[in-house]
């Protein structure tokens, strides 16, 4: 939510692969791809987006705190941020999600969400249960 250099970025890019690599995943039997080239997450965004009140994402208290980092303003990106976050999740048809305690009410955002479009349109997505961490 906040901007980089393309250079930066580029390098932020592969060092988070890197580091997936050398926790030791496994690219013969995972699907590893960089989320930014699959234009689906940010058209579902846009579509979940259209579902959610902005009422309900001024109340998340990431907002609260981390627009106080912006001098109280805050961007579109970062008060829409949990709506790409469901976007992220139900574009699989996730069933679980592991989550720390600071991603739960997000969880929910995501679960609420899933429940709302399914009500409206019809069964699609399953809703998401979280698998809690203690690390």
């Amino acid at each position: 939510t906040m901007p980089k250099e393309p250079a930066v970025l580029r390098q932020n890019i592969l060092d988070t692969t890197a580091a997936i690599l050398a926790c030791g995943i496994d690219p013969k039997k995972c699907f590893l791809f960089r989320q930014s080239l699959v234009p689906e997450h940010a058209e579902l965004a846009w579509i979940l987006g259209c579902l959610t009140n902005v009422p309900r994402l001024l109340r998340l208290p990431q907002w609260k705190m981390k627009r106080a980092g912006q001098n109280s303003e805050g961007t579109v990106g970062l008060l829409t941020y949990p709506v790409l976050q469901a976007a992220d999740i139900l574009l699989y048809k996730s069933t679980r999600v592991p989550v720390g305690e600071d991603q739960v009410l997000h969880l929910e955002l995501a679960q609420d969400i899933a429940q709302h479009f399914n009500k409206k349109y019809g069964e699609f997505f399953p809703v998401p249960k979280a698998i809690l961490s203690e690390l």
